[in-house]
């Protein structure tokens, strides 16, 4: 769950909240002060999110985890309990 969050909602958001805080910690000049909804730019929000997403995507995809060589065995029964799933070298290197 957090793992989602972190890859998946965060980036989608973030450009959102940053924008909200940065309007917030200015101000507004307009009559009350309050934020028009219909003047923040909901496409351009949007898009940074979709780029921030898929660059976070990237990164996680591309540069985490090793390739490794061999064989992979899936997990199963033996006698009593589950061996988990490995990978096994493979013969003749």
């Amino acid at each position: 769950m957090v793992r989602v969050f972190l890859t998946i909602v965060l980036p989608l958001l973030l450009p959102t909240l940053l924008y909200l805080l940065w309007v917030g910690a200015l101000g507004s000049s307009h009559d009350d002060g309050a934020l028009s909804w219909a003047a923040v730019p909901w496409i351009w929000l949007a898009g940074a999110g979709a780029v921030l997403l898929a660059l976070v995507l990237l990164v996680v995809t591309v540069h985490f985890g090793s390739s490794q060589e061999g064989v992979y065995v899936p997990p199963r029964w033996q006698g009593d309990r589950i061996v988990p799933g490995h990978i096994e070298p493979q013969a003749g290197r």
